[in-house]
């Protein structure tokens, strides 16, 4: 089993996942496995052990975890592993039955014999492993009670050529070897990350950029330990963690363990308490910068050892607290006036030249009352910031320059400045206070207008409906005489709300909004990237495709020869850029486009844009027939979603559903999605999902359903919904005797794709009309379609026209050549994932004659790896008891195997295993 793309919590893991799935493996080659997990508390025993349950592909898994409640329990922890196994115990010989019985609690009777209880465990393991491998996961076995720990261990050093891995996670420090009952097992130590792969995890789950300064404290602070990292960061904002540019005491007070540190720094001397407030107050552990301020306050040498005596800090070639916990207490701990103070102190000790707008956050929270020149330099610092902490820091700037603005009128102009990096940012919420309270300000209605505008915007991020187009129509207007540039996107903003609403929207859809688009101001020549595409909309809504292809192909080639220089307008409209080229089948522009996309969010650290930019690109790879690669993107934009707040995009993972066709209940899924984007407000979902659904029935060959769920898809014109609709309508009519349908759709698709004109498009179309031709006349379409197809980036396309080409050239009779473009639609479906389709060419090779070669099957190799064993201690002359001592089995169980080796071999008698067993 290879180990591919690790969960978050695995960075830095591939031994550990690497030996975990050699374990699996060697479980179902049928040598069994045992292993022990040693690490300490936090360090990721439990994620490596839910990384073997994940990746345990074809085996059953079952889970137990030591609970110390229950260590007292005699067979608690034993019992909650075999409980999912109590269906087999009927198969036990007699003696382990009542053993196991009167151990769980299922009869009455005297306590059992360890040993008997130890060989019920064995037997039954083997006798569940008969029939699928199976894995065995204990979490925590240091809380086992020592009877189940003790029979687990008994089973672990008896297991042989069972399909059986056993997997136990223990804390260190170990037991002494005495006392400890898995002492002598194989063992793999888990241990902190390496540094490198400790600032990846940190970098994984903090929402943006991170000051490297910043990063490398806190690696050394958790020494690498994946729960410290990851805890750290729970309940931090990004601003906390941007650029060590948030306070220390932002998270509430609610561990115990963190107030056990508050209360032994309370007990230090003053001048060691104020030391450990500066350290704290001090994110990067500057060891020269804090005995500066140590001087500035008269701190005294002594208050240094005596913060490092009571094991709370370590001063060495960097300032590290114990544990991150012990920096929140210290800061906590301390007076409002103190902290002040030390603020105060950091900011005169900071050098201006070389970390000025750190100086300046120190100034800031040292300051009680509002300050221009001080809310001015922070303002000047958000610029600054981005590039060491990226949008989050920059907004966390221009909060704190908000706050301490006295003048109202700028006060609200800072606040609304702050709104918009922090709705950048990913974090709506916060962004809507913060309009909320710029709104509350004397602002002008230019700046009124914006507001309105970014508070629409928000809401759309957050629930992609039609909630937010009246007020995204209503900001439009209300900028049309304050801000034309600004107007024109509103009203770009309120076509792309419409889209989405689509068919849910009710009096006001996307025609009406691109008709009042039309009637925008003009806007500035040359015209800007979102005016060439409101342009290009608008007439797409509103004129007939060929008009307007000639006003919205320039604008996506504008955004495309953009890509690189003009990254803002580029990102801030991807996500109506994508849909525009996908109506125009320019696979070009979505690959140009959310290549770069991606690249630049990453760099600039924007958790509003990334999950899009993801989804989009993972969309890119599912179409170019790399089905993982768009996986592992898809996982990362849903996590990023997650964090920010904002609607998911299932689009991308639906998308995957529909083309592999594997999922028995791949429709039910997609519909389940559309309904929770409905329940919002999303009606493109609807015509998305109908579209998805004839994807997926068309590869599984059930033509009819793929017919009326494309027909509905085909009904309302969703952008990059309707167009691939009727190219699958197309095939599900041919294929299904609708030929009245199949040459509606054909003519709608003809208007589509000739305005489009790029080979993705024409391909598809040739490919459509040569499936409604049934003479000599289809071949040449079909290979113009594969020769148009082969130029473009859309592989799956291409494989499905290489296998409606062999489905044609079989019924043609012509089964050699069929075969060839068959086996190439094959090999290229199947190299995919898309297993369904890759199923109908597999059934129209057959159907050609094609042979299919499979190996012969060897009797031998019937057998399990438990039964080989017993049959050849028994062709050795071994009886039935002596095999049972061997293997620690009992007799009974040693018959039964036999049982089904003669009948898998064909043979009465042990005189005849011999033979049967020797390879000829």
């Amino acid at each position: 089993m290879s180990y591919g793309a690790p969960r978050r919590g695995l960075l830095g893991r591939r031994a550990e996942c690497a030996a975990l799935d050699q374990v699996t493996a060697g479980a179902g080659a049928g040598r069994s496995q045992v292993l022990v997990l040693r690490g300490e508390p936090g360090v990721g025993k439990s994620a490596l052990l839910e990384h073997l349950a994940e990746n345990a592909v074809g085996c059953r898994v079952l889970r137990a975890s030591g609970v110390e409640s229950e260590m007292e329990l005699a067979y608690a922890g034993l019992h909650q592993l075999c409980v999912p196994m109590m269906g087999y115990l009927d198969r036990l010989p007699g003696p382990q039955y009542d053993a196991l019985a009167v151990a769980f609690g299922r009869s009455a009777g005297n306590a059992p014999d360890r040993f008997m209880v130890g060989l019920a465990v064995l037997s039954l393991l083997a006798e569940v492993a008969e029939e699928q491998p199976l894995v065995c996961v204990v979490d925590d076995a240091q809380w086992l009670d020592r009877v189940s720990a003790q029979t687990l261990a008994f089973v672990a050093r008896r297991l042989l050529a069972e399909r059986v891995a056993l997997v136990f996670a223990v804390r260190t420090p170990a037991h002494d070897a005495g006392d400890d009952p898995w002492h002598g097992l194989p063992e793999l130590a888990v241990q902190g990350l390496r540094a490198d792969d400790a600032r990846a995890l940190l970098d994984s789950v903090v929402p943006g950029r991170l000051d490297e300064r910043i990063r490398d404290r806190i690696v050394a602070e958790t020494r690498g330990n994946p729960l410290a990292l990851l805890e750290l960061t729970r309940g931090q904002t990004a601003a906390e963690l941007a650029g060590g540019f948030g306070r220390p005491d932002a998270r509430p007070l609610a561990s115990q363990i963190e107030q056990s540190f508050v209360r032994r720094i309370g007990s230090l001397p003053d001048s060691a308490q104020r030391l450990l407030l500066v350290a704290a107050a001090e994110p990067v552990g500057d060891v020269p910068l804090l005995r500066r301020v140590a001087e500035r306050l008269d701190l005294g040498a002594d208050a240094e050892g005596a913060a490092e005596a009571a094991g709370l800090i370590e001063i060495g070639a960097r300032v590290r607290f114990r544990h991150p916990l012990v920096r929140s207490a210290a800061y906590r701990a301390a007076d409002p006036g103190v902290r002040r103070d030390v603020h105060r102190a950091l900011a005169e000790a900071t050098d201006p030249d070389f970390d000025s707008d750190r100086q300046a956050w120190h100034r800031a929270h040292a300051a009680v009352e509002p300050d221009e020149d001080l809310a001015a330099e922070l303002a000047r610092s958000a610029d600054r910031a981005q590039a060491r902490g990226g949008i989050a820091a920059a907004a966390a700037f221009l909060r704190r320059a908000a706050e301490l603005t006295p003048d109202p009128v700028g006060r609200g102009t800072r606040a609304a400045a702050a709104a918009r990096a922090t709705f950048e940012a990913g974090a709506p919420d916060t962004a809507l206070e913060l309009v909320a309270a710029a709104e509350m300000s004397p602002l002008d209605e230019a700046e009124r207008a914006r507001l309105a505008r970014l508070r629409a915007q928000i809401v759309f991020a957050r629930r992609r409906g039609g909630a937010a187009l009246p007020s995204l129509l209503d900001a439009a207007g209300r900028l049309e005489g304050v801000d034309a540039g600004q107007a024109r996107e509103a009203y770009l903003d309120a076509i792309g709300a419409a889209v989405f609403a689509g068919r849910l929207q009710g009096g006001i859809g996307v025609r009406e909004a691109a008709e009042a688009a039309r009637s925008a101001p003009r806007g500035p020549r040359p015209p800007r990237l979102p005016d060439l595409l409101l342009d290009g909309l608008a007439a797409w809504f509103t004129a007939d495709h060929g008009t307007a292809a000639a006003r919205l192909k320039p604008a996506l080639r504008a955004f495309r020869e953009a890509a690189g220089s003009d990254e803002e307008d580029v990102m801030r409209w991807l996500w109506l850029t994508w849909l525009a080229a996908g109506d125009l089948w320019d696979d070009e522009t979505w690959h140009v486009l959310t290549t770069r996309a991606v690249r630049v969010a990453r760099d600039t650290g924007s958790l509003n844009f990334l999950p899009l930019a993801l989804a989009y690109r993972a969309a890119v790879h599912v179409h170019a027939g790399q089905f993982d690669l768009a996986s592992t993107l898809i996982d990362e934009s849903a996590t990023l979603t997650e964090l920010t707040g904002n609607s998911p995009l299932a689009y991308p993972s639906l998308l995957l559903v529909a083309w592999r066709g594997e999922d028995p209940a791949g429709a039910e899924v997609i519909r389940s999605a559309a309904r929770d984007a409905t329940s919002w407000g999303e009606g493109r979902a609807i015509g998305l999902a109908d579209y998805l659904c004839a994807v997926l029935y068309n590869g599984l060959g059930r033509y009819q359903d793929a017919l009326a769920c494309a027909e509905r898809a085909a009904e309302h014109e969703d952008l990059a919904v309707v167009g691939f609709a009727l190219a699958e309508l197309v095939e599900a009519a041919a294929r299904g005797d609708a030929p009245e349908a199949a040459a509606a759709a054909l003519v709608r698709l003809e208007e589509r794709v000739t305005a489009s004109g790029t080979d993705w498009a024409l391909g598809v179309l040739t490919r459509s009309r040569a499936l409604l031709c049934e003479g000599p006349e289809a071949e040449p379409l079909y290979r113009e379609a594969i020769e148009r197809l082969a130029r473009s980036r859309i592989t799956i396309h291409l494989a499905r026209t290489h296998l409606v080409y062999g489905e044609w050239l079989r019924r043609q009779n012509r089964r050699v050549d069929a075969r060839e473009q068959l086996r190439i639609a094959h090999d290229l479906l199947q190299g995919f994932g898309a297993l369904a389709f890759a199923e109908r060419a597999r059934r129209e090779l057959m159907a050609t004659g094609e042979t299919i070669r499979q190996r012969t099957v060897d009797l031998r190799e019937a057998l399990t790896a438990q039964e080989t064993q017993i049959a050849r201690l028994a062709a050795d002359g071994k009886t039935n008891s002596e095999i049972g001592a061997e293997l620690f089995i009992s007799p009974r169980t040693v018959e039964w195997h036999l049982h089904k080796v003669f009948t898998k071999l064909e043979v009465n008698s042990r005189n005849k295993l011999r033979n049967a067993l020797t390879p000829t």
